[in-house]
């Protein structure tokens, strides 16, 4: 093997390992299954039946079979400790209907899945999200999401629990609080129901207190990156109650969004020709049960050697799961404005759902001390998440603010970098034209399109229950 190869293996994660059991205990009521949407347009199918073995269209190197085996099967998503209810079916069937649940908005009119469309691999197609506002940045997909380790594109998350509960109160987005969510578990029989079995009893909303109640009607603290909160009833709300009070909204909030992250982590995709193809793989690398054409395998060899989208995007799961500033072109034109992981470190260290904090069910795990050892620093400054790869043909536009339509695109920026905004020194190290012909690019592109699988096995996932949570009340 190259030393270049060798020094791409070191920057790969450790293998991804875990257990989805959630999947299997998750049934459906079938007189509403009956009445559901038609199936998703998420493609069945993806991989076929395995064949013969079949010489490979065109032959790989030791070296490049041997990166090319890391990179796929994808497996289990890791455990999150700092969540003891992701595994618990009755937990996932909670934040499934929740998900769908459009009176989690202010609005009554918007849902988890307005941006996170399963018809859509579960993002939405557009360069920025649109729900209550426009925002900033492009809706990231969910399939998977359970194998990331930071999560939004600046990170500022650090589980998918604490992320899960972020748009329930964005302004731009849901737009709703967590004395209104509470209320709602509370006042919806299904969902109390559930909850408690899950998260234990609610606790008390609405013991009146002298001169008023106890608990508002809605309330939520001030947001942590907005400076002027002079005008903010529902802060006034949320810092005129007892803190025991907002202690106990606060943590059944936090089981809202642990619940969301047991349904979305069987939102998983692991079947797509790319993993058809190392599956069936000879020992010797020479023959397939699942080939690949001549262009897609040229594009891996240019993925994986020449083009060195190795360096950011291995593994599994196609990305380092770090953060870079590629000097991306910025919507608009100008200097860059989104700070990225630079915010995102600040915001984390700030929120009291992060994975060292009191919600956390375990804020002394690994997870939860590398978050807390955390150092900010200028160089943070517009870099962002590397995004996984997988999926990638079907989740267009492309990049942090979807500044790029296709993959097409994307290609001919790292072949030309034109367009791209001044790169510091980290940037200058990490990237340089690729200056690739017309071929190379499209074999690139012909070798991205292998990444998409079908979806979800259980395709019960990708849309709303007909009822609240089908037969469990009545187990």
């Amino acid at each position: 093997m190259t030393k270049e190869l060798r020094l791409h293996l070191l920057a790969l994660p450790l293998a991804l390992m875990g257990l989805v059991v959630g999947v299997l205990l998750i049934w459906f009521d079938p007189v509403a299954i009956a009445k559901q949407q038609p199936t998703s347009s998420i493609a069945r199918g993806s991989v076929g039946t395995p064949g013969p073995p079949v010489p490979l269209a065109v032959a790989l190197t030791a070296d490049e079979l041997e990166v090319v085996r890391t990179l796929a099967p994808l497996g289990d998503p890791p455990d999150d400790p700092t969540n003891q209810h992701e595994g618990n079916s009755l937990a996932a069937r909670l934040g499934h209907s929740l998900f769908f649940d459009t009176r989690l908005s202010s609005n009554n009119a918007i849902s988890c899945a307005t941006c996170h469309d399963p018809h859509m691999r579960f993002a939405d197609g557009r360069d920025t999200a649109r729900a209550l506002g426009v925002g900033t940045r492009n809706t990231p997909t969910l399939l998977n999401v359970a194998h990331q380790r930071w999560f939004t594109w600046d990170g500022r998350d650090d589980s998918m629990w604490a992320q899960a509960l972020e748009p329930i109160e964005a302004p731009l987005e849901m737009g709703s609080n967590r004395v209104a969510v509470a209320r709602l578990i509370q006042g919806d029989s299904p969902y109390r129901t559930a909850y408690e079995r899950v998260f234990g009893p609610l606790p008390p909303l609405d013991q009146n207190r002298i001169g008023g109640p106890r608990i508002p009607e809605a309330a939520r603290p001030p947001r942590l990156d907005v400076v002027d909160m002079n005008d903010d009833p529902l802060a006034d709300a949320w810092l005129g109650m007892r803190e025991l009070d907002r202690d106990r909204i606060d943590r059944v909030f936090a089981n809202v969004g642990k619940a969301l992250a047991a349904y979305q982590r069987l939102l998983r995709d692991d079947d797509s020709p790319f993993d058809g193809f190392v599956r069936g793989l000879s020992k010797d690398g020479t023959t397939t049960t699942s080939p690949l054409s001549a262009s897609e395998l040229e594009g891996l060899r240019l993925f994986v050697g020449k083009a060195g989208c190795i360096r950011c995007h291995n593994g599994p799961m196609f990305s380092d799961g770090e953060f870079h500033n590629i000097g991306a072109p910025v919507p608009g034109g100008g200097p860059p404005r989104d700070p990225g992981r630079y915010e995102g470190i600040q915001l984390l260290k700030k929120n009291p759902f992060r994975a060292a904090g009191r919600f956390s069910d375990a804020p002394e795990s690994s997870r939860a001390v590398i978050s807390e050892a955390l150092v900010n620093s200028p160089e943070n400054w517009g870099a962002f998440r590397t995004p996984s790869l997988r999926n990638v043909a079907g989740t267009a536009p492309y990049m942090h603010a979807g500044q790029l339509a296709t993959l097409e695109d994307v290609v001919e920026f790292y072949s030309t970098l034109k367009g791209a905004t001044q790169l510091d020194h980290h940037q200058a190290a990490l990237l340089e034209p690729l200056n690739l012909t017309q071929s190379e690019k499209d074999d690139l592109v012909a070798f991205l399109r292998t990444l998409s699988g079908s979806g979800p096995r259980n395709e019960e996932l990708l849309r709303a229950p007909s009822g609240p949570l089908g037969p469990v009340l009545g187990q």
